[in-house]
Formats: structure tokens, sequence, C-alpha cells
């Protein structure tokens, strides 16, 4: 089997309300890989907000997508080494690793095709049914806007919400907790993401005033350049310390397991380059008794977390638009049936590249 062509495009998709308050879109970056079998595969990058797609693009298209052509897709982990090391002066990181990451995904559901598996089961199986939490809580919702996503996900069966603590006053984010926390009860636990918005200090001070609340973890609270100021916080607050959603590689990953910055790392496949990454990071953090919660695109990540025996939550967003994918896993009961289909078991519906192309 040989690859014959990869046809790429960039989709801009609107989001709903009150996502819509902090993004008025996303975007994805797609690639199409045909072969001469006839078999294909689907692979996207999620670019959150849509920041940079149009880069991640032309790297992908320019770069990446000629050191493919002619090669046989069933080699993965050839051909992952091959695009990480095809350019020395520029790190697998940014709009690179998000480059790498959509033609990754594709290769994986190709091979998942070709072998008539779903990837989790093809990667050995943990499970078939993953939890959900439910994720948003932005800065510029109001409280009511707050109280309404988090019953919205509490419908579902969820039972975590994670929220957003943006306000440059910590006894403001408090408040918003509180009042989530007073409207949907004990039952529904829950988190809050810094968003890499404070310094030490800044995050010993807010997390001081939330430790009441039992909260699952306490999110990306400092850059994701500074594993060393991540590691105070995660040394120094009642709350375990979550992050990684902005970390590339397993060896940004060894450096926070190394100096204990994180209770549970949060890879994102559509940026940790791909599939091939994301599972080595997953078995890494195994080897040393962390969880993994995979950061968005729950539809990708689904797989990821039915074959690692440490995979606990994938995060759920509900921003997609019913017309952009075929068929999207549903949330029931708070959790996710992983789809039984052959690869990832994602398609974009018929008229999406119609509809949503740039």
């Amino acid at each position: 089997m040989k690859i014959t062509s990869i046809e790429t495009c960039l989709l801009t998709v609107p989001t709903p309300h009150p996502i819509s308050l902090e993004f008025p879109h996303h975007k994805l970056v797609v690639a199409d890989i045909a072969t001469d079998e006839g078999v294909c595969g689907l692979g996207y990058s999620l670019v959150f907000g849509g920041g940079g797609a149009e880069a991640v693009l032309a790297y992908l298209d320019a770069r990446l997508k000629p050191l493919l052509i002619g090669e046989d897709p069933l080699q993965v982990e050839a051909l992952w080494e091959k695009m990480y090391r095809s350019d020395r002066g520029v790190r697998r990181v940014g709009i690179a690793g998000m480059a790498v990451s959509a033609l990754d995904i594709g290769l994986w559901d190709l091979a998942g095709k070709a072998a008539g598996l779903p990837l989790y089961k093809l990667w050995g199986g943990m499970t078939d049914r993953v939890a959900a939490y439910g994720s948003g809580g932005w800065g510029r919702y109001t409280e009511a806007d707050l109280i309404a996503e988090a019953q919205k996900y509490a419908a579902l069966g969820c039972k975590f919400y994670k929220m957003k603590i943006h306000h440059a006053d910590p006894k403001v984010n408090r408040a918003r907790v509180e009042a989530v926390r007073k409207a949907l009860g004990p039952a529904l636990r829950m988190m809050v993401d810094v968003n890499q918005k404070l310094d030490v200090q800044a995050n010993l001070r807010q997390a001081a005033l939330l430790e009441d609340f039992d909260l699952v973890w306490y999110e990306e609270p400092v850059l994701a350049d500074d594993p060393v100021a991540c590691a105070e916080v995660a040394s120094k607050i009642g709350i375990p310390v979550a992050t990684g959603e902005n970390n590339y590689t397993r060896y940004e990953f060894r450096e926070l397991i190394e100096r204990k910055a994180a209770r549970y790392l949060m890879p994102d496949v559509c940026r940790a380059n791909g599939y091939s990454e994301t599972l080595k990071i997953g078995h890494l953090a195994a080897a040393h008794g962390i969880a993994v919660s995979p950061h968005v695109v729950h539809e990708l990540s689904l797989q990821v977390c039915g074959a690692l025996s440490n995979g606990f939550l994938v995060e759920l967003i509900d921003w997609t638009p019913p017309d952009l994918f075929a068929e999207m896993p549903a949330c029931r009961d708070g959790e996710f049936r992983i789809p039984a289909k052959p690869g990832h078991g994602i398609a974009l519906s018929r008229d999406a590249i119609r509809k949503y192309a740039v």
C-alpha cells in the first residue's frame, strides 16, 4: 500500500453562545490521506480560537506532505520519525507540532481501517467506555451563564465541571466557583483552570481561597514554558495540579513528571504531535502512577483513553455544530462509548467542507 495523495483544507467553524463570547469560531486544519488500495485516513488539528491555523496548513502542505507521498502508510512510526526529524531547526511544538498531529492522526485512522479495528483495540484495548467532564466557564461568562452551562452538562450525566478563574481579583473567582457549587450541589465535582495567567505567588493566594471546595484539580497555573514554576505551585498548594495542554513532546512531559509538577497530565492529540506521541506520553505517565486526561477534541481523545490503564476523563466542550461531523459520539450518563468503527471512527459530514472551508 502506498500514499498517493493528501488533500488538505482549512475549516472555520462558528461557535454557539455562550462559548462565542470568548471564541467566535475555531478552525480545523484537515488532511485526507488516500492510498492506491482505496483505504483513506482522516486527520485534523483543532486550532482553538483559530489563531495561527493558516500557518499550520502552510507548513503541513509545503514541508510535511511531500515527505509522505509514495510511502507505506502502515509504517506509522517510521513516518512520524521522518516528519519529526525533517527540519532540525524547527522544533515540533506550536505550529509544526499541530501540522505533524493532523497527519499522524490521519495515518492512524488509515491503519485502523486497514486492520478493521477501532484504534483503542489496535493499541491493546483497556475499556470501551470513558467518562467525561463538562468544560467551559470562560471569563466572559456571567454567573448565570456558568450555572446554565454546568446544568447542561449535569443533565448529560457528567459528574464533573471545569470553569475558568480569569478575574484579576481572586475573591471574585472564589465567588464564581461558589455560585456554581451552590447551584449544582456537591454531587457535581469541580475543576478550575488558570490558563497560564498567574505567577507563583498569585497562584498561592488564589488556591488558598479555593481549597475548601475539594476541587479535582487546579489547571495550568503558570506559563507552560516554565515547569520549575509549575512544580513550585504543585508543591505548595493543597489542590492537585493538572497541566500539559500546551506541552508538545514526551520530553516536555518527562520533565513535568520528574519535577512532580502535576498529578494529572493533559496532552492534546492535535498539539502533541498526534496519536503516536500522545500514547508515548500516556505510557510514560502510567509508569509514574499519573492519570492522563486528554485536552479537548473528545471525539479523537476517546481512543487514547480507551487504550490506557491510566486514562481518566475526556474533556467535553459542546461546541460543534450538528452538520460538521457525520456522526459524533453521544454522551450518555456522563460517559462515551468509544465508536466501534475502524480507525478513530470520525468523519466530516458530506457538506462540511462546502459550508465551512475558507
